[in-house]
């Protein structure tokens, strides 16, 4: 239930928590738990996706656009990932993301993102909304800025991901939020939406390979989808610098993690 929670809460899926639960903590072989990760991130996105897009947090239009540069990345990334050096990547990355945390950080006190530059091609495409802020109690609108940056960094999540093997969801919420510039309420709940089309094609995969037992992944895929329940209930009605506040140890402790198999080489 707490992977549900902080994954719906913050876009990133559950698998940062049920991961190492079941790996560490209770023993699973990481080839079941991979699975049961991944049927975890889609109860994650399923359980939140109806009443954020209900309340208008996950812009679909934005999430399409920008799932076309993570498959392609992912697809990339697979097909190069024995060509990369592993460990470089996690050092590159975990220090990217330390980076970033510092930068959400600085910027703890914004509801939105700051200001970006306003993109002629986000107006063409119609990548722009607006919600209903139930915490500041006004009407939130915004459109997407910056949309090659956006895009490129999608297509590194997606390849980040294909390489490495691990979500991408935080690396989609910093591309939306701290590049695109999308209140980071939009980031999340729009990161959680894509992150569940994306597990639902390696789901495919792992359930042919046989790498999904459901008497490990029924259980999960339950407790997650009340939690992610849970955490669908709450965002609406937190303000954004909340989100950043819960967002940052997140960072700091998944950068800790790259870098540290980027130095041990796990």
């Amino acid at each position: 239930m707490v992977a549900g929670f902080v994954g719906s809460l913050l876009g990133l899926g559950g698998g940062v928590i049920v991961v190492p639960v079941l790996t560490a903590g209770l023993g699973y072989s990481i080839r079941h738990v991979i699975g049961a990760s991944l049927v975890s991130v889609i109860a994650t996105s399923s359980g939140a996706a109806v009443a954020y897009v209900r309340d208008r947090l996950t812009n679909l239009r934005i999430a399409m656009f920008l799932e076309v540069a993570t498959a392609s990345g992912a697809l990339v990334g697979a097909y190069v990932s024995s060509l990369m050096p592993v460990r470089g990547l996690y050092l590159v990355f975990g220090a990217l993301l330390l980076y970033s945390a510092y930068g959400m950080f600085q910027r703890r006190h914004l509801e939105g993102a700051g200001r970006v530059a306003e993109s002629r091609w986000a107006r063409r495409l119609g990548l722009e909304g607006s919600y209903y802020d139930d915490a500041g109690h006004r009407v939130v609108s915004y459109r997407a800025g910056r949309l090659a940056g956006g895009f490129a960094v999608m297509g590194a999540a997606g390849a980040l991901s294909g390489v490495l093997g691990i979500g991408s969801g935080v690396f989609k919420v910093l591309g939306m939020d701290m590049v695109m510039g999308l209140p980071i309420k939009v980031s999340t709940a729009t990161s959680n939406f894509m992150i569940g089309v994306t597990a639902a094609a390696g789901a495919g995969v792992h359930f042919a390979r046989g790498n999904v037992d459901p008497t490990l992944a029924a259980p999960v895929a339950l407790g997650v989808l009340l939690g992610a329940w849970a955490g669908s209930k709450l965002l609406p009605r937190l303000r954004g610098r909340a989100v950043r506040y819960v967002f940052v140890p997140i960072l700091v402790y998944m950068a800790a993690e790259m870098l540290w198999k980027g130095i041990v080489g796990t």
